[in-house]
């Protein structure tokens, strides 16, 4: 896939994603909380399957052999947010939620780049990095800051 495509992609997703919490908190109003949580993730369970059917290689889940406690972060990550985020989002608005979400993943992600983890390639932190940082942390308050 092309770096333009690739762009696209996840702009496009990314939009998508955003209306993820307000749309499960709609949802958790008729079947509870974490109802909403466990129909979001089935949904998704769905979804992914069928794709990797249509499309993927099922047979590559032999691999499951080779499982070890890391490849956890995905799943409890994905739980994690779809739970916190439909409850969150009462308080701190879509923008609000989608704004902290993205500040704590960036600073995440630019040490997980800084140190390699998870067999990341290191990419080092500079001064362009950190200006972007301090300016999304910036806009994260702003759009967080309670207005009277």
């Amino acid at each position: 896939m092309e770096r333009t495509y690739a762009l696209i992609a996840t702009l496009l997703v990314g939009g998508l994603v955003a209306l993820q919490p307000p749309a499960n908190a709609m949802l958790a109003r008729t079947v509870s909380d974490l109802g909403a949580a466990f129909v979001s993730l089935l949904i998704s369970v769905v979804i992914v399957g069928v794709l990797l059917v249509a499309w993927g290689d099922p047979s590559a889940l032999s691999g499951m052999t080779d499982f070890r406690p890391v490849h956890l972060i995905g799943g409890i990550a994905g739980a994690a947010i779809v739970v916190v985020t439909l409850i969150t989002v009462r308080w701190l608005g879509a923008g609000g939620v989608v704004a902290a979400v993205i500040v704590s993943q960036l600073l995440v992600s630019v040490l997980a780049d800084r140190f390699g983890v998870l067999g990341l390639p290191v990419i080092e932190f500079n001064a362009g990095r950190a200006l972007g940082l301090v300016l999304l942390v910036a806009g994260t308050w702003l759009v967080v800051a309670e207005r009277g």
